[in-house]
Order: C-alpha cells, then structure tokens, then sequence
C-alpha cells in the first residue's frame, strides 16, 4: 500500500504536496488505471490533513483528467493514453535535454538500491533545500577588508538582481544562528574559515573567483622608469596585494601611490602628481574621475586612467546563477 508523508515544516503547501503525490503514484503506475483511491477519511488518518483538503486534491485531479468520481464507490485512476505526462511540460520545450537527464538519475538511483518513493523523497528534500537556500544571498569576507565585501555585494546584486546581505565573516556564526537558511558566497581565499561555520548549520557555502589583473600586470611591467603611479580601490586588500606586486615587478623604479575610497586628501594627492592612475574596481572609477575634473586647474597633464574589469569573474556569476536556480 502506497504511504504518503506530508512534512509540515516544508515551505510547499500540504494540499500541494499530498498532490505530487498521488500524480506521482498515478504515472509511476503505482496507482494503475481502475484503481480506487484511498477514501477522504481513510487518506485524512494517513496524513493528518482535514477531509476537506483531500477533497480538494481529488477535484482537482478529476478536473486534470487524472481520475474519475463513481457515485457510490469512489474515486478511480482513468486510462491514460500516455501515463509519463499528462499534460505537456512547457520546459522541456526549452531544455528537451531535461527529461532525458531526469530518467538516468531515477534509474542511477533504482540501480543503487532506491525505491521509487526513496527516490521521490530525495529529489523533493534537494529541491526544498535548494529552494531555501536561494532565497537568502550572503556575502562574507574579514571586517579588515570589508571593502572587497561591498564589491562583491554589488557586483551580485546588479548580476542575480535579488538583495545581497554582506556579513563580516566575524559575525557570520551568529548571524547563521539567527537564520539558519540561505547561500553564503565568499573568495577562494576565506573559504575555508566560512565552510567551518557554515556547514554545521548545514547552510552552502559557494566560492567565487576573482579578477586576475593580468592585464593590470603587464601595464606595471611596461612603465617607463620613474613613472608615478596612483593606485584607487575600494578594497584595502587589493591595494595591499597591488602595492607588494608592484614592489616586486619593479623595485624603486616607480613611484607609486595608493589610497582607499573615501580617503579624500590621498585621492586629491594622487590626482595631483600621478602620471597613470589605476582603479582597481569599477566602484571607484567615478571617483576618480570626478577628483580629476575638480582638480584640472592645478593640474599641468591629466593623468592616464584605467579601470580594470569586475571583480567577480564571468564565470563564478554565472555558475552562482545556477546554483540559485536563477
């Protein structure tokens, strides 16, 4: 006999799923043609629902073609043409891959030893999970360089189009204790030190991979001698990296100077006397610009300036976007 489970703490509707149920039980002929279903009152003892709400499911199954009301008897599976899909599936117009895909992992997990009703449970649990997950995006990187984190948040935001909350990876443990659900995203650098907080509270945690400045580098490597060179960013751990990379590419060849958005006084300074400035994001780019505008009467030559690319690379968004399921 066929046993249906509702779990009351999921986010899909009971109603909704003792339905997936009984269609799944119908076209995986667990339920064949001819046969009566469970009464309201016998299916309300299995699964704790009110009669009413079975009721409701029933209709809605006769109303799909799926079953047939007999006065006097009962509710019974209708013949069906085709049991697979009762209805078309207008997805699999546009991934006709999908069905395919689904079929060898229900088959991989049959092969292992899976019931059928296993294995509906262990994609339903997957797929709430994941859908829990998506629904809360947190961006998480040390309080001493909390700069990167905003980057990386609003880079997020403008690519996945959802709100992203930056948490400093200090207080990512509490916040977790708070709401448990949800998707942190951090650098390859951190990753380590989020996995430990997040994965006992069993919430994913997702790397990204950042900008290479390879063409950052190369530029350094082809200034001339004496050349003095401003570097902008919102993130103090790029300035760092940037100031040792250019130490070592050059020595005292150039003359470099750096300064964090916000710092007025160095960005004025660097606007002043560099030859070539860089913006290490594109958050500070306007910035820059707009310190050269204010400050072109003091100044003989307008610097060169060059903006490097995101920060987060094309293909972390876009492997971010399907785990999100966006």
């Amino acid at each position: 006999m066929v046993q249906f489970h509702i779990q009351p703490d999921s986010e899909i509707p009971a109603s909704t799923q003792l339905l997936n149920q009984i269609w799944y039980a119908i076209t995986s002929r667990q339920f064949p043609p001819g046969h009566r279903l469970p009464s309201t009152r016998a299916l309300a003892m299995q699964t704790g629902l009110h009669r009413n709400t079975i009721s409701k499911v029933y209709r809605h199954l006769e109303e799909d073609g799926l079953v047939e009301s007999r006065a006097g008897s009962g509710i019974y599976v209708r013949a069906q043409p085709s049991m697979r899909n009762p209805a078309p599936i207008p997805i699999l117009e546009k991934y006709p891959q999908a069905e395919r895909i689904v079929q060898n992992s229900l088959d991989e997990l049959l092969k292992a030893g899976c019931s059928l009703n296993q294995a509906r449970e262990l994609f339903l649990a997957e797929i709430d999970w994941r859908l829990r997950s998506s629904a809360r995006v947190l961006v998480t990187v040390p309080a001493d360089d909390i700069g990167a984190g905003k980057l990386m948040v609003d880079e997020l935001e403008q690519s996945i189009q959802r709100p992203v909350q930056l948490v400093p990876l200090e207080e990512l443990a509490q916040v977790l204790e708070q709401t448990p659900a949800g998707t942190v995203v951090t650098t390859r650098y951190f990753i380590a030190r989020a996995e430990a907080i997040a994965a006992p509270k069993s919430v994913r945690v997702i790397p990204i991979d950042i900008y290479d400045y390879a063409k950052e580098i190369q530029l350094l490597k082809k200034l001339p001698k004496g050349t003095n060179l401003g570097m902008v960013s919102l993130s103090s751990g790029i300035l760092r990296a940037a100031e040792v990379i250019a130490y070592s590419l050059r020595g005292d060849e150039l003359l470099v100077m750096s300064a964090q958005l916000g710092d007025t006084y160095k960005l004025n300074a660097i606007v002043k006397s560099a030859q070539v400035i860089i913006s290490f994001d594109q958050a500070s780019f306007p910035a820059v610009k707009a310190a050269v505008q204010a400050a072109r009467e003091d100044i003989i030559r307008p610097p060169q300036l060059i903006c490097s690319e995101n920060y987060i690379s094309e293909k972390s968004i876009d492997f971010l976007k399907r785990e999100l399921g966006l």
